[in-house]
């Protein structure tokens, strides 16, 4: 409710900007023809892991990944940590934010292991992870645009290196301080015999699992993951996914197809920043970050673009801190290290990204506590580590 109000101030502060002759009419006609592709997919994609939540598949994938865990907390870990890098890199970082926090406190509870680590490397994941495609992050599908719409192999190609340099940094991070609660074991229970309320963490039972539509799920599931980096324009296939799926419930589950399932919230906010952001930019906003994020493509300049990224994150959150500077990403490689400092960088404070702030709320609903000293204290030391890192690997791999 309170991004919708958000959302609400950003859209009327907009409008007044249109009114008033600030954002020209030919600029808004620009931006919308820009961002609306996007909000549609971003919709879609919203509705389709909904709807694969509500079937059962993370908590399917997740209950099985706890089985091949073989009681060592550490195997669990890294199995977690590849699920939410995978789903961070074909779902978005906020899907994994939202849908698997809640999975990976469950399982880890029910094997009786303290959930704080691998919530914590959800979070880093659902942010750093989301380097490598276009459809990772809503700053990435931007930067598509901005690149000429290179196509998904091209941006993978761009992006690989910091990617990965990413997602390992957070992972050793994690794994040095976490050591002790990570060395644990877990009683091990064949995935037939662990029971729903053990699942739920010990909460109320959840519906009975439809094996039609689990299996359903995942077949539209198998089939949009491919379609998405096809080079086809993305809110195609996700709508269509979208609908598949909403048939199929209506079959299946029909309490579930819910207005709710849309993201009005985050649409609203979305739609309002971009108006919003587009008109500083137009007053000259861009110039003012420019002689924080600097010009060049050495090491250095790169190194000074992705700081500037992060730090702007951090302050204000990543779409307006990348929204800002992007004018001041000419090349593919400023471009790629403006993203590393928007994706990688948000890691301090807790409204950087909104998937850290699903994340939290996710948490709180969990009664898992997290103080945002602590977080922040982790970030300060992860998040110069990984941009280092990222850039370093797009220095060395770039083109």
């Amino acid at each position: 409710m309170r991004l919708a109000i958000i959302g609400v101030v950003l859209l009327v502060a907009g409008a007044v900007a249109v009114a008033t002759g600030t954002l020209p009419l030919a600029a808004l006609g620009v931006l919308i023809d820009r961002v609306a592709p996007i909000l549609l997919f971003v919709v879609a994609m919203t509705v389709v892991t909904e709807l694969a939540s509500g079937a059962g598949v993370f908590l399917w994938t997740a209950r099985r990944l706890r089985h091949w865990g073989r009681g060592h907390s550490v195997l669990l870990w890294l199995f977690l940590a590849l699920f939410a890098t995978l789903s961070a890199i074909f779902l978005s970082l906020d899907t994994t934010a939202v849908l698997l926090t809640p999975v990976v406190v469950s399982v880890t509870r029910q094997a009786g292991l303290p959930p704080l680590p691998f919530a914590l490397t959800t979070v880093w994941l659902a942010n750093t992870a989301s380097l490598l495609l276009p459809i990772s992050n809503l700053t990435n599908l931007l930067a598509q645009h901005s690149l000429g719409g290179i196509s998904p192999a091209g941006f993978a190609a761009l992006m690989w290196g910091p990617s990965l340099a990413a997602i390992l940094v957070p992972l050793v991070f994690i794994g040095i301080v976490f050591r002790r609660d990570l060395r644990k074991r877990y009683s091990r229970i064949p995935v037939g015999r662990i029971r729903p309320d053990q699942e739920n963490g010990g909460g109320s039972t959840p519906a009975a699992t439809d094996r039609v539509l689990l299996g359903g799920t995942a077949l539209v599931l198998a089939l949009l993951l491919p379609a998405l980096v096809s080079g086809v324009p993305v809110w195609i296939p996700a709508v269509a996914a979208a609908v598949v799926l909403s048939v199929v419930f209506a079959c299946r589950r029909p309490r579930v197809l819910k207005v709710s399932l849309v993201p009005w919230s985050l649409l609203l906010f979305a739609s309002g920043l971009f108006l919003v952001m587009e008109t500083t930019r137009q007053l000259g906003a861009s110039v003012l970050v420019g002689q924080l994020a600097g010009q060049g493509q050495g090491f250095l300049d790169l190194v000074r673009l992705a700081g500037a990224g992060a730090a702007g994150s951090n302050l204000l959150s990543n779409l307006p801190a990348y929204l800002l500077a992007e004018p001041l990403a000419q090349t593919p490689q400023r471009m790629a290290a403006l993203l590393i400092g928007a994706n990688a960088g948000p890691l301090i404070t807790p409204w950087a990204s909104l998937a850290t702030l699903l994340w939290h709320d996710r948490l709180v609903r969990m009664n898992v506590l997290i103080t945002w000293r602590g977080y922040a204290l982790f970030g300060l030391i992860a998040a110069p580590l990984t941009l280092l890192a990222a850039v370093a690997a797009l220095a060395a791999t770039g083109p």
